[in-house]
C-alpha cells in the first residue's frame, strides 16, 4: 500500500510539473494600483447608504492637500463616475473640465467636489423615476424622494470626509439645477448654500415638457434614452437627415412614440396620461412647492435669456420664495446665455457678441464669491467685500451689467411701467402709452390680418434641415443656440404674420415678462398661437456685416388655445369668434437701440419644437389620427398687443 501511495505521488508530481511547463502565466496582476501619488487630487468613490437601505453611488474628489474645506455637491442622473473623469490627467481641474463643472471655481477656491448619481442611475441602488414626487403625495406615497435623499448623503459627508470642514453646498443645472431647489424643501443643517442653475422647475408650464400645453416634442428621444434603461444604453435612431421629415411623417407625437419604443418608458406613459396641467404637473411643480416655506439656505439663482430648455424655472422659483426672503438670502443671476451657458466662454453666442466673457465674470466675480462667503470657515477678505447685489442682470444691447435690488426693479434709469406694443394696419407696430382695456369683441370686424395654417406644412422652428437635438456643433448640433437664430426665414412665409416698427431714434428699453393680448379667432376647434418678440437690426452693420437686418428674437412662447379658460380644463375653440387670448413671454433684460426696429411675429407652428395642433378638437393631442389635421383660418384683430415691461427714459422717438 505505501509502494502504491508513494507511485501515486510521483505521478501526481509527474503531471503538475508537466502542466506547469505547457502553462504560460498570465501577464495581469490582481489588482492594478495606478501610481497616483503625483496627482494634485485624491478620488474615492464610495456607495452611501440611505434611509431606506439603497446605497448610492458617489464620487469624492479632494485636493490632495485639503483640510478643513468646504464640500460642493452635485446630484445626476446623468453619471457621476463620468463627471469626475472628463480626461485621464493628474490635475484635478482638468478631470472635472466638462459637463456641469465649475472646475474653475471649485480648484482655485479648493473645494473637495462632491458627484452623486441619483437613485436608479449608473452606479447607485433603486428605482428612477423622472423628477421623482415628493414623499408622502398621491403621485408618491413612499417615505423617499430627493429631498430626503440629499439630507442622507449630506449627513453621511459630515462624518465620514474628515478632510471637509462640514459645510456643503449644492449645485447644478437643468435636471441638476433642479436637484438643488428640492434639496430646499427639507434642508439639512449642514446645507450653507444652493445654486440652482436653469433649473427644471414646472415641466407643464414653460419648462422641458410642454409649454402652456404644447407639448416639446424633440424631447422625446430624451425621454427614451434617460428612462428605459440604468445607464442611458438605449439610443434613439436617426432615419432622416432632417428631423422635420421624421416628425412630420409619423404624425402626433404620440404615434412617433410609439413606433420608436418610448411607450416602454413609465414615465412617457403618465406623460399620455396627463396632457392637461392637473394635479400631476401642479404637485411637482418645485415653486409651488417652495412658495409657502421660509427662506433659510442662501440660494442663488442662475437664469440664462437665451436657455432653450428651462427658460421658465429660475425666474418662476424667484417670483415664488423671495417674498419669503426675510434675511436677504434669496440671489438672482440673469446672463446672456443659452443652457449651461455660464460655465463656459460666455463672449458671444451664435454670432451676437456681448464684449466679454460674461461666463468668467459670473464664476469670478459672483459665484465663487458667494460660494466662499457662505463655506468657508474664514472667507477671504475680497470674499467680505465682494458681497454681490440682490441682482445681477445683463442687459442686452447695450451688452452691460446692471446690479439691482430687486426683479424686475426701478432705478436710476428710471421707472417700469406696462406699456402697449400695438398691431396696426399694413404690418404696422406702435408703441402706446397707455394699456387697452381687455379686448371684448372688435370695434371694427375688417381691422384684422389672416392667413392660412396648414399642419401639412407647419412653420419650422429654424432653418432646414433640422438636425436632432445635440450639442456637438463639429456634427451641424446646434440646437444650445437656436434661440438667436435669424428670425428672416419666418418673416417671410404666408403663414406667418409681421409687424414691425418705424426705425427707433432712442433707446426701447425693457426688464421682466412682455405678456401677449391676443385677440384672435380660428375656424379650426383648437388652435396655437406662438409670439415673438424681435430685434431687428439695422440694414447694414459695418462691424460686422452678416448681422445687417437680423432679426434676433428677444422672447417669445407658445400657447395652445384649448387652454384658454383653464389650463386643467381643456374646451374647444368656438369656431369663428373672436376670442382673447393672454399669457406670458419669457423673461427678458433689453435695449433696442436706435436705428434698429422692433417686430412681432405670428404664426400657429413651432415645428418640429412643438407637436403639431390637429386644430380639430380633440381629447388627447397625442392619440390624434391623420384626419383630425385639417387646414384652418386664422385671425389676429388689430385690438391685439404685446405689454412691454418698459423702462422710461425719456421716451422713444421714432420716424
Amino acid at each position: 500500500m505505501k509502494k502504491s501511495a508513494l507511485a501515486l505521488a510521483v505521478l501526481a508530481s509527474v503531471v503538475l510539473s508537466a502542466h506547469a511547463q505547457s502553462t504560460l502565466p498570465s501577464e495581469t496582476p490582481e489588482e492594478f494600483k495606478a501610481p497616483v501619488d503625483s496627482f494634485d487630487y485624491i478620488k474615492r468613490t464610495v456607495m452611501i447608504p440611505m434611509r431606506d437601505g439603497v446605497r448610492l453611488n458617489t464620487v469624492i474628489v479632494l485636493p490632495r492637500h485639503a483640510r478643513k474645506a468646504p464640500m460642493l455637491l452635485t446630484r445626476t442622473p446623468y453619471g457621476a463616475d463620468g463627471m469626475t473623469s472628463q480626461s485621464e490627467n493628474a490635475q484635478m481641474e482638468s478631470i472635472l473640465q466638462g459637463y456641469d463643472n465649475q472646475a474653475d471655481v471649485i480648484v482655485k477656491g479648493g473645494y473637495i467636489r462632491v458627484v452623486q448619481d441619483v437613485r436608479g442611475k449608473y452606479g447607485s441602488q433603486g428605482d428612477y423615476v423622472m423628477n421623482r414626487p415628493m414623499a408622502g403625495t398621491e403621485f408618491n406615497p413612499t417615505a423617499i424622494d430627493h429631498s430626503t435623499d440629499t439630507w442622507d448623503t449630506i449627513e453621511w459627508l459630515t462624518k465620514n470626509v474628515p478632510e471637509s470642514n462640514g459645510k456643503v453646498g449644492i449645485i447644478g443645472g437643468s435636471y441638476d439645477g433642479y436637484l438643488p431647489l428640492v434639496a430646499l424643501v427639507n434642508p439639512h443643517p449642514a446645507l450653507k448654500v444652493a445654486v440652482p442653475m436653469n433649473p427644471m422647475v414646472d415641466n407643464w408650464r414653460g419648462d422641458d415638457w410642454f409649454h402652456n400645453g404644447a407639448f416639446r416634442q424633440v424631447n422625446l428621444p430624451y425621454i427614451l434614452e434617460q428612462v428605459v434603461t440604468r445607464r442611458n444604453d438605449a439610443r434613439w435612431f436617426t432615419s432622416t437627415y432632417d428631423d422635420y421629415d421624421t416628425f412630420l411623417r409619423a404624425g402626433s407625437a404620440g404615434e412617433l412614440a410609439r413606433q420608436r419604443g418610448v411607450e416602454q418608458s413609465g414615465f412617457w406613459r403618465k406623460v399620455l396620461a396627463h396632457p392637461s396641467y392637473d394635479a400631476f404637473w401642479q404637485s411637482q411643480a418645485v415653486d409651488k412647492i417652495l412658495a409657502g416655506r421660509p427662506v433659510t439656505v442662501p440660494t442663488l439663482l442662475v437664469h440664462s435669456l437665451w436657455d432653450a430648455e428651462d427658460i421658465y424655472g429660475a425666474i418662476a422659483v424667484y417670483k415664488a420664495i423671495k417674498p419669503n426672503d426675510k434675511d436677504s438670502k434669496v440671489f438672482l443671476v440673469m446672463g446672456p446665455w443659452n443652457h449651461g451657458g455660464q460655465d463656459g466662454d460666455g463672449g458671444k453666442l451664435g454670432p451676437i457678441k456681448f464684449n466679454s466673457d460674461t461666463g468668467l465674470y459670473f464664476r469670478e466675480e459672483i459665484l465663487r464669491p458667494f460660494l466662499d462667503r457662505y463655506l468657508k470657515d474664514e472667507p477671504s477678505p475680497g470674499a467680505l467685500a465682494a458681497q454681490i447685489a440682490p441682482v445681477t442682470a445683463f442687459e442686452t444691447g447695450t451688452n452691460k451689467w446692471r446690479m439691482l435690488d430687486s426683479w424686475p426693479a426701478s432705478g436710476a434709469s428710471g421707472a417700469i411701467a406696462p406699456t402697449a406694443l400695438k398691431l396696426g394696419a399694413n404690418g404696422s407696430l406702435n408703441l402706446s402709452s397707455a394699456i387697452p382695456a381687455a379686448p371684448g369683441a372688435p370695434a371694427q370686424r375688417n381691422a384684422y390680418d389672416e392667413y392660412i395654417s396648414d399642419p401639412a406644412k407647419p412653420v419650422p422652428y429654424r432653418a432646414r434641415p433640422i438636425m436632432a437635438v445635440g450639442y456637438d456643433e463639429a456634427k451641424g448640433q446646434t440646437w444650445p443656440r437656436w434661440l438667436v437664430d435669424d428670425q428672416r426665414e419666418a418673416s417671410g412665409r404666408t403663414d406667418v404674420l409681421t409687424y414691425t416698427t418705424d426705425v427707433l431714434t432712442a433707446p426701447v428699453k425693457i426688464s421682466g415678462e412682455p405678456v401677449a393680448h391676443l385677440l384672435a379667432a380660428t375656424t379650426g376647434t383648437d388652435a396655437d398661437w406662438v409670439v415673438k418678440l424681435i430685434d431687428v437690426y439695422p440694414d447694414q452693420v459695418a462691424s460686422q456685416p452678416e448681422l445687417g437686418g437680423y432679426q434676433l428674437m428677444i422672447s417669445a412662447d407658445i400657447f395652445r388655445g384649448r387652454y384658454r379658460e383653464s389650463l386643467e380644463t381643456p374646451k374647444p375653440i368656438k369656431a369663428g369668434a373672436p376670442l382673447p387670448y393672454r399669457f406670458a413671454l419669457p423673461t427678458a433684460n433689453h435695449v433696442f437701440l436706435p436705428g434698429h426696429r422692433i417686430m412681432v411675429q405670428i404664426q400657429s407652428s413651432w415645428f418640429p419644437l412643438y407637436d403639431r395642433n390637429p386644430q380639430t378638437y380633440v381629447q388627447n393631442i397625442f392619440h390624434a389620427q391623420p384626419a383630425d389635421y385639417r387646414k384652418a383660418t386664422q385671425r389676429i384683430y388689430q385690438d391685439s398687443y404685446i405689454a412691454l415691461p418698459l423702462v422710461s427714459q425719456g421716451g422713444a422717438q421714432r420716424k
